[in-house]
């Protein structure tokens, strides 16, 4: 007869998934054995939100379920953020947690919560099985959940004694899930290119419903046959790389000013695949004129015109919208508009005034500076794991996304310090690829002892930390916000991260200049180990920075 972990891991293998993030526990050992016997892969991690963070990339990146397995109690509510992050990123997240014996329930056993309880808020659904034989059943229920309508994540809890108990009766296995693709109505994909066609200055913004859809290619052609010129955002960056005729950059007006003129001007607006939210200030007047028109694209109903009162609202897959949009244009070619060199120009003047910025090369450094020499020395198939922080925000501002799949961001919950876990995922998705994790001191603070996972693991990423001894976003704000005051809680010491990426077995640099940076990037490049490179940087409001001073002072 076969255990309730033997079911666990054939019901996995049926669906589809043969690698686990996890932190081993005594709620999980007949599981992880179970899975190292039929060789599943497996990634233990040395917190349990790091294992559900890299799980949630994972799913990213392979576009399909991913499975962070960690054990009850503290190890379930350390793992509710990296949840949280995969449901409102629309990650299809399968978090499973281990928990205390069915038979102490409600009897003051170890470690005892209600893990259902704390994570049905977070996901789209939660259960946990009454028996061992329950768990093929429950896991193909919570894949399916996982995949339809808008993607996100879903929550299994599963005792300690169906794990290790023999099932005898086993139930069948479950069969593969995937999400359906549907097409838009051709009513509305008539109206959507009717009002595109007679637009004077139509934008596109592309957002992660493209990546999801595999719409990449049909991206590019739908923008080489109609001129429109494309701004992408999210999991879009690199789908239509940076460097494309057509491609106007970043859709996220704190880092791209010229967007926010743009869009501004713009009297119809194609949303594919992005929520009109907090990026896109809702849709109101702060970016967008009231009198232009929106078409958004999306998957989930409730999105459209939820924050912004669309003109044509098309509730389809992205990619199978495009394609109608493709075959619905026939042979036409739409002419390039004047506006399309009036967006090139906002966007070479913005550029100017960054790379005077970058200009200064004193010290400390000015992280303009930092990303210019970056984005002179690291490849172009380069692939990044984003921190948040004013010195990750003067990166996104200044390197291009030139690689669909790699320009990974926190998502919407804004988890700082997970670019580290962020950052093995994305580097054990791309064996071969260089990888590289920007983050500020602050940041590296929550994960730091991944780099230990780095080491064992074996994956040379680089990690560049711009170290100015604090939390320089918050510290900006309190100076501009509440002049002539110290500032509160915002001041690090200056610590050598470099030296503890080095104790942990990787290697690492510190450096004081441009040219001492350009020096540790040539050998981190050429590093087979993890590789740490710690920059003394300045403290400098980045454009974000000051769009939310903007935003503050006009409430």
């Amino acid at each position: 007869m076969p255990t309730g972990a033997e079911l666990f891991v054939s019901a996995l293998d049926n669906l589809g998934i043969r690698e686990i993030f996890t932190l081993v526990g005594d709620h999980l050992n007949d599981a992880l054995i179970e899975a190292a016997r039929r060789a599943f892969r497996l990634f233990d991690f040395r917190h349990e939100s790091g294992a559900a963070h890299a799980a949630e990339v994972w799913a990213r990146l392979h576009r399909r379920p991913a499975l962070a397995l960690v054990t009850g109690g503290p190890g379930h509510t350390n793992a509710l953020t990296g949840i949280a992050t995969a449901q409102l990123a629309g990650s299809p997240l399968l978090a499973v947690s281990g928990a205390i014996a069915t038979g102490s329930r409600g009897r003051q056993g170890f470690q005892e919560i209600d893990q259902v309880a704390c994570a049905q808020p977070l996901v789209k659904w939660a259960g946990q099985p009454a028996s061992g034989a329950e768990i093929p059943r429950m896991l193909e229920l919570a894949c399916r959940e996982a995949l339809s309508g808008r993607m996100g994540a879903v929550h299994l809890t599963i005792p300690v004694d169906l794990f290790s108990a023999p099932v005898d009766r086993p139930p069948p296995l479950p069969r593969p899930c995937r999400p359906e693709a549907s097409p838009p109505h051709p009513p509305d994909v008539e109206r959507a290119l009717s009002l595109l066609r007679s637009a004077q200055r139509p934008v596109v913004i592309a957002g992660s419903g493209v990546w999801w859809a595999h719409a990449e290619a049909e991206l590019r052609q739908f923008a080489e046959r109609t001129s429109l010129p494309v701004y992408t955002v999210t999991l879009a960056r690199g789908t239509l790389p940076d460097d494309h005729a057509l491609a106007m950059g970043y859709a996220d007006p704190a880092l791209n000013r010229a967007a926010a003129a743009a869009f501004h001007q713009a009297d119809v607006v194609l949303v594919l695949g992005k929520r009109v939210d907090y990026r896109l200030a809702l849709g109101g007047p702060r970016l967008f004129s009231p009198e232009a028109q929106f078409i958004q694209v999306d998957i989930h109903a409730p999105e459209l015109g939820k924050n912004r009162p669309v003109a044509v609202g098309l509730c389809a897959d992205v990619r199978e919208t495009l394609r109608a949009f493709l075959q619905a244009l026939g042979r036409e070619r739409w002419p390039q508009r004047p506006w399309l060199e009036q967006l090139r120009q906002l966007d070479r003047h913005w550029r100017e005034q960054l790379d005077q910025l970058a200009r200064d090369e004193g010290t400390p450094l000015h992280p303009a500076a930092v990303f210019r020499t970056l984005r002179e020395l690291l490849p172009r198939d380069v692939l990044y794991a984003w921190d948040g922080g004013d010195f990750t925000h003067w990166g996104r501002a200044m390197l291009p996304a030139l690689q669909p799949g790699g320009w990974v961001r926190l998502g919407p919950l804004g988890a700082i310090g997970a670019s580290l876990p962020n950052a093995t995922a994305l580097q054990l998705a791309n064996p071969g690829k260089r990888v590289v994790a920007l983050t500020g001191d602050g940041a590296l603070g929550f994960y730091l002892a991944e780099l230990d996972t780095l080491v064992r693991l074996g994956l040379p990423v680089i990690i560049v930390v711009g170290n100015d001894a604090g939390w320089g976003l918050e510290r900006e704000l309190q100076r501009e916000l509440h002049p002539g005051l110290p500032t509160v809680a915002c001041e690090l010491r200056p610590t050598r991260y470099d030296l503890i990426m080095k104790g942990f077995g990787g290697e690492g640099e510190n450096v004081d200049t441009l040219r001492e940076l350009a020096g540790a990037i040539a050998r981190a490049l050429a590093s087979e180990k993890p590789y740490l490179v710690n920059v003394n940087i300045r403290g400098v409001r980045s454009p974000f920075t000051e769009w939310q001073i903007e935003a503050k002072r006009e409430r």
